[in-house]
């Protein structure tokens, strides 16, 4: 069973965190300011890679995003390249300079 945690410290910098059978398996780095979500980084870890939680910590990322009415700054070489290959899906949510 897979769950995901959002997990912010006092500057609201933290993660996304990514578990199967409460182990965790991956996370995303982010921070918040303001009203926007900056991502880092995505990691899955080897042993769980080929099983899509990559986009679980990005469907993760994204609803946390419109929950909280923040757009995301896609830093992560992966968020990007998803908001790339499918930006009316992520359009609400993607901050564009």
């Amino acid at each position: 069973m897979e769950r995901t945690e959002v997990v912010l410290d006092e500057k609201n910098g933290g993660e996304i965190q990514l578990f199967s059978d409460d182990k965790q398996a991956g996370k995303m780095d982010i921070a918040i300011s303001r009203d926007l979500l900056r991502v880092f980084h995505t990691e899955v870890k080897d042993q769980y890679s080929g099983r899509g939680f990559a986009k679980l910590l990005l469907e993760r990322l994204v609803n946390f995003a419109r929950e909280n009415s923040l757009k995301i700054i896609p830093i992560c070489p992966f968020v990007n390249a998803q908001f790339k290959r499918r930006p009316d899906e992520f359009e609400d949510v993607w901050y564009k300079r």
